[in-house]
């Protein structure tokens, strides 16, 4: 297998046990250790070899840079046709796409294989809100677009920012530009902004919000996903409030363009076993994913289609040209 990456800075391979012969699979991490690009490739690359979806151990190889952007260059340049490689990637891979933050990368010079578990998005108000729904929320908005604020974990731009853009688009507000957003520095300082009353909701990810649930401080109004999250059942999808949103922190692999639909449909095989197994189920519980499997072309065209809309929404909003 073509090891030209190794002598790139930042590299760092590391592997399950034995290293295995030169068709044993790998897996970039296109950051550094931790964090949820290294668990997407340790946890289905270690889950892939429990199971028996690979024969082999496979190989994790961190390369860290510009967002995921170098590791995304160097499988397109330098591997684009690699059957044994998969890299991790997550919604901020098709944000980062769909906003030309990869300098001139686009989505299709790869294939996206799956999503086998996601961060679910949520938009939540303090517990003495007048909002007790999602769509009490969008009617005051669409009433004052101009005097409602969101806060989240995110810069301008970002996925956090994005998320309720895509809710108010879809319920018929044409100018997103008009409803304010503050980017702080993660998801406790949302929703101490919202809590607080410095904004009226709070935008972000499931995993930001359990504790300030548990507590009272915080209402969910919605969760972006196809179904209720287990667990947290009584907070209603957006979907079911007639906002047809879904928004989550996926967490997937895609493979090198120039593989054969026998190498793409392999993988997606293997990662359908890994969603299907037990291990994968209490990882998935261990690390506060919610169930979001989509596999082979059914996550491609996902992928697409939500690359479009972000790239719509950055330019609505100023983000890109």
């Amino acid at each position: 297998m073509n090891r030209k990456f190794a002598s790139l800075a930042g590299a760092v391979v590391v592997s399950f046990g034995v290293t295995g012969a030169a068709s044993a699979a790998e897996c970039i991490a296109p950051a550094n250790p931790g964090g949820g690009w290294d668990f997407t490739c340790r946890q289905i690359g270690k889950i892939m070899h429990d199971i028996g979806a690979v024969d082999k151990p496979v190989q994790v190889t961190n390369m860290a840079g510009g967002g995921g952007g170098l590791a995304f260059t160097h499988v397109v340049t330098e591997r684009s046709d690699d059957a044994d490689l998969i890299v991790a990637a997550s919604s901020a891979t098709s944000t980062r796409l769909a906003q030309n933050a990869y300098a001139g990368m686009t989505a299709d010079q790869v294939r996206f294989v799956g999503a086998i578990g996601a961060d679910p998005g949520v938009v939540v108000v303090a517990a003495d809100s007048p909002y007790q729904s999602l769509n009490d929320l969008v009617d005051a908005i669409k009433a004052n677009p101009g005097e409602l604020a969101f806060a989240g974990g995110s810069a301008v731009g970002g996925f956090d920012h994005l998320k309720p853009l895509m809710i108010l688009q879809r319920a018929g507000i044409e100018d997103v530009r008009a409803v304010k957003y503050i980017g702080v520095d993660g998801g406790a300082d949302a929703i101490t902004q919202t809590v607080g009353g410095f904004t009226q909701a709070m935008s972000g990810d499931m995993s930001e919000i359990v504790g300030f649930l548990k507590s009272g401080d915080v209402r969910a109004l919605a969760v972006l996903t196809e179904e209720r999250v287990p667990g947290f059942e009584d907070i209603p999808t957006a979907k079911e409030q007639g906002i047809d949103v879904v928004a989550v922190n996926w967490r997937g692999l895609y493979v090198p363009k120039d593989v054969s639909d026998d190498t793409f449909n392999m993988w997606a095989d293997r990662l359908q076993k890994v969603a299907d197994s037990a291990e994968w189920q209490e990882a998935m519980a261990a690390n506060g994913l919610a169930p979001f499997t989509k596999v082979g072309g059914d996550f491609q065209s996902y992928v697409d289609g939500v690359v479009a809309e972000i790239r719509t929404l950055s330019k609505e909003i100023g983000v890109i040209q």
